[in-house]
């Protein structure tokens, strides 16, 4: 078996966890995309593939940093899903480790009140 670079070993991560993981209407694919930069979100629903709710950190104002940021994403997107009626989500950290900003973003959706 060959050795994966970093780019490769988190492809294969996030195989292994869309395997498992699928959304739909009543409880969408939680999505989180990392950057160095910036952090995004989404609600999916995998039967339609289409995005039913999403939100970013470009969209959020006065973060102390990119953790902050983060945990302000998720409560924006936990928001805008409990406007849509949705309550409930299935977590896809998208081959990122749960940790840092992806762990703040999953925090954040839980305290405005989406159930991961």
């Amino acid at each position: 078996m060959p050795v994966l670079d970093k780019r490769g070993q988190k492809n294969r991560r996030r195989g292994r966890i869309r395997r498992k993981i699928f959304g739909t209407a009543e409880r969408p694919r939680f999505s989180v995309y990392r950057s160095n930069v910036h952090i995004y979100a989404q609600l999916i629903d995998d039967l339609e593939a289409n995005t039913l709710v999403a939100a970013d950190s470009r969209e959020v104002d006065g973060a102390e940093n990119r953790t902050d940021a983060a945990r302000q994403v998720g409560e924006l997107l936990a928001n805008r899903a409990g406007d849509a009626g949705i309550e409930t989500a299935i977590f896809d950290r998208g081959g990122n480790k749960y940790h840092g900003r992806v762990a703040a973003l999953a925090e954040g959706a839980r305290s405005g009140g989406l159930e991961l």
